[in-house]
């Protein structure tokens, strides 16, 4: 059903849709020498310039644009970011919005969901507890749930990512993406459909598409890590994870310490500020738990930036 549903096309028809409400985040090619490994080009998609920090405003967008919207408006769950996405897409469109994150949610988030004028309800330790009061908010009220990744639209919504990044560089040969829910790497998946090889990279303690591949279906996994609030949901969804299983090469995973250097190192050689999770895919590569071939051109996606001002030591 997914691979009907969540096609190239539909991607493409999406991109035409959002188009005038998003950014085209640019890339920029450096040598991975910069960053003491060995010499070769290096694309970083530098997706936490999109609105609202994040590539979430995609899949915001597309819900917001390619679905009705009743007069009870939205209602979304959220570690951060799709929170502050679906604010951002409400707001733009002059729709009533909700949102529903837990007390693991960044501060930086929490403050931009409320900058935005959206309705936030801080309730729960996790992810999942923010989603099961958004379920009982939006069949008490009767708003338009808005999902992180378990929804058509939102998959379509981020897998415009891919399409743009196609034009921009299309001589890619691998795409390391950092993964929660799985949203993100599915609508990519389904775009590329193993033209390009696309790689996940999750936090050691938050192994969730690692865990599920391994188990053939998507299985509860632990959520514990400094990118809790954007790659922690207790589970894949059910949506993404047949595109995973036949797009997705595969999951590497990542240390804390090893997504901290990569933050560092980022804002050290290029003056980028991410987040924990914004900067994820790239601390594959920076660990070593992703080595290229040789000649195998990568490129990462920094993904997110919804973080306050970090003085790196």
């Amino acid at each position: 059903m997914p691979d009907s549903l969540i096609t190239p096309e539909r991607i493409a028809a999406a991109h035409e849709r959002i188009a005038p409400y998003i950014r085209r985040t640019p890339i920029i090619t450096v040598d991975s020498a910069d960053f003491g490994l060995p010499a070769g080009p290096l694309t970083l998609k530098l997706e936490l310039l999109q609105h609202a920090g994040s590539f979430k405003a995609r899949g915001a967008f597309a819900n917001l644009l390619l679905r009705d919207i009743p007069g009870a408006g939205v209602v979304a769950a959220s570690g951060g970011n799709h929170g502050v996405a679906v604010a951002f897409a409400a707001r733009r469109l002059g729709v009533p919005a909700t949102i529903f994150v837990p007390t693991i949610s960044s501060p930086a988030k929490i403050a931009r969901i409320r900058e935005l004028g959206a309705e936030l309800v801080v309730t729960g330790e996790r992810y999942a507890d923010a989603l099961a009061a958004s379920e009982a908010f939006q069949a008490e009220r009767g708003a338009l749930p808005v999902h992180a990744f378990e929804q058509v639209e939102t998959l379509l919504g981020q897998g415009t990512l891919a399409r743009e990044l196609q034009e921009q560089d299309g001589g890619i040969d691998t795409l390391l993406v950092a993964v929660g829910g799985g949203g993100l790497i599915g609508g990519i998946a389904a775009w590329y459909r193993g033209v390009v090889k696309v790689v996940g990279v999750e936090p050691e303690g938050a192994p969730t598409l690692h865990d599920a591949l391994a188990a053939g279906h998507p299985v509860d996994a632990p959520t514990g890590s400094i990118a809790a609030d954007s790659l922690a949901p207790r589970q894949v969804g059910s949506l993404m994870f047949p595109l995973a299983q036949q797009y997705v090469s595969g999951v590497t995973l990542v240390s804390d310490d090893g997504i901290r250097a990569a933050q560092e190192a980022l804002w050290k050689t290029l003056r980028v500020v991410a987040e924990p999770g914004g900067a994820t895919a790239f601390a594959a590569l920076l660990s070593g738990k992703y080595q290229p071939a040789p000649g195998e051109r990568v490129a990462a996606l920094v993904c997110g930036g919804n973080t306050d001002v970090v003085n790196f030591k």
